[in-house]
């Protein structure tokens, strides 16, 4: 292995002789100087991967000799070593980013052990993490092939996602593969499950999750009985690994008062489970008792342009007084800013929502544009992606607003994606819907393993355009293809992320609830 590469400056090196020989017969390759200009001039000179800076010295101080590294080489982790223990110079030291201090006299145990920690870091977690999964994978494969329950199922996928958050960070990629194994087998069990017990689950609600419809009823509701306004923030497509990446913004604005996990109806598509969400109602319900609501796949128009007809069908439902409400959707920058310069009207509310498109518009360019594939080539990108959005976006500046505020904020979303892999060969006539992880229509034929069908769409409280209409959800990574230009159609979509079928991404999505602090 390569030695890792050390500057030490002190105007009393002399004293470190015997600091910088323990350093040498350990491995690592240190060079030394007596002031901050010539450390400066060092580094200009050739590459180090650490400096030890003496905080008094001759000329250039310590900290000033830190802010001009800072310009020639930021990334370089420098040590500030002093007897000064003074809180003021700690402070200023820590605000010049530094990457640690010590006090002397320092001892080699001290020196070594801060080495490890700035330059063998990432090594050191890496072996730790992969150690610490592969203890954990047996158990994880036992209760893969064991669970039986829907809350065991959500316990099974928190855990999935909080090893593949593990792994990212510790950048792991020797247990990738098998990680990415490990899930693939989880969704075809979860698939299994699924198909098995979805039409009971819903026509027997009392020993089913909380669904789609009936999610605010039984998690949201409660808070507007509280004296202050709730903020409902629906976040379009959003997984729960995705919801994990961003959640620590939030952590640092509110207190955490519940973290909950609902599952998205089927199909796992917006139309669907959005709908859902706000009218408290099945697609079914929706169709029959609000018709003038609902389209069907095939209909011209958009599917989700009376979200806010349907909350305030549901308010009214539930709430024997007016509850008064708002309803929001950013979709541009002018909505986002519309919604932050009309808080002080909106704190008057019981009850808000606001629902953010941007998620939804990452996937779908994602699939259409070169440059976003490679943006969002893997689900890894794809949170990072998410993470950079949401850092400057118009829901940050409004939650940096409302943690000033006396609020309730409820953070969730409609349904996940999953990136799917396999092609599966689908035939229909012109009416059958276009989406990729479900199908709507007659006289369909498909490969039957690659599907959960539902030939009788009332049993799964959907809708029928007509007498002979069947749904087909795909499940794992399979998606959706016309025989017609098969190939062409399978290349384009492969490893693009979809929703409407059935996968632990699309379906076990968060919900978490905050108040102010």
């Amino acid at each position: 292995m390569e030695k890792i590469r050390i500057l030490w400056a002190d105007d009393e090196v002399d004293f470190l002789k015997s600091h910088i020989m323990y350093l040498e017969e350990r491995g690592y390759k240190v060079k030394s100087t007596t002031n901050g200009q010539d450390a400066i001039d060092k580094v200009i000179e050739e590459p180090f991967d650490l400096i030890f800076l003496d905080e008094s010295m001759p000329g250039l101080s310590g900290l000033e000799t830190l802010q001009e590294l800072k310009k020639i080489r930021p990334n370089i982790p420098v040590v500030l070593v002093t007897k000064n223990e003074e809180e003021d110079l700690m402070e200023d030291a820590i605000g010049s980013q530094i990457a640690d201090y010590l006090i002397k006299p320092v001892k080699p145990q001290q020196i070594i052990l801060t080495i490890k920690k700035l330059t063998e870091n990432k090594k050191l977690i890496t072996e730790k993490t992969n150690k610490a999964y592969q203890q954990e994978f047996q158990r994880i494969f036992a209760s893969i092939q064991s669970v039986n329950d829907y809350k065991e199922w959500i316990e099974l996928y928190k855990n999935l996602i909080f090893w593949e958050l593990e792994l990212d960070s510790s950048q792991s990629h020797d247990m990738e593969n098998i990680y990415n194994m490990q899930k693939k087998e989880a969704n075809i069990e979860f698939n299994k499950f699924v198909t098995k017990n979805y039409i009971h689950w819903l026509n027997n609600p009392e020993s089913a999750p909380t669904f789609s419809h009936n999610l605010l009823k039984n998690k949201v509701f409660n808070t507007i009985k509280e004296d202050k306004p709730t903020f409902f923030i629906l976040i379009d497509n959003l997984r729960y690994d995705q919801w994990k990446t961003i959640q620590p913004y939030i952590d640092e604005l509110f207190d955490l008062k519940e973290e909950s996990m609902f599952f998205s109806i089927l199909p796992t598509a917006t139309q669907y489970s959005r709908n859902a969400i706000f009218s408290g109602l099945t697609p079914l319900e929706i169709s029959k008792k609000l018709p003038q609501y609902w389209l069907f796949d095939d209909d011209e128009g958009g599917k989700n342009m009376y979200e806010k007809e349907l909350l305030e069908y549901q308010l009214k439902s539930n709430f024997k007084d007016e509850v008064k409400s708002s309803y929001s959707k950013v979709i541009r920058q002018e909505d986002g800013m519309a919604v932050i310069n009309n808080l002080n009207n909106l704190m008057k509310n019981k009850f808000n929502a606001i629902v953010y498109n941007f998620v939804d518009m990452i996937s779908h360019a994602r699939t259409e544009m070169e440059m976003m594939k490679e943006l969002a080539k893997d689900d890894k990108a794809f949170r990072s992606l998410t993470v950079t959005w949401f850092e400057h976006s118009n829901l940050h500046s409004l939650l940096k607003k409302l943690a000033e505020k006396n609020v309730n904020v409820v953070f969730t979303t409609d349904h996940g994606t999953t990136q799917v892999q396999s092609p599966s060969k689908c035939i229909g006539d012109k009416q059958t819907s276009t989406n990729i992880r479900y199908k709507a229509g007659k006289n369909m034929q498909y490969n039957e393993k690659d599907v959960f069908v539902v030939k009788n769409p009332k049993d799964a409280h959907l809708p029928q355009a007509n007498l002979s209409t069947t749904y087909i959800f795909a499940k794992e990574d399979n998606f959706l293809v016309y025989q017609n230009n098969y190939n062409q159609f399978s290349n384009f979509f492969k490893n693009s992320f979809q929703h409407g079928g059935i996968s632990l991404e699309e379906m076990i999505i968060p919900i978490s609830f905050y108040k102010s602090k």
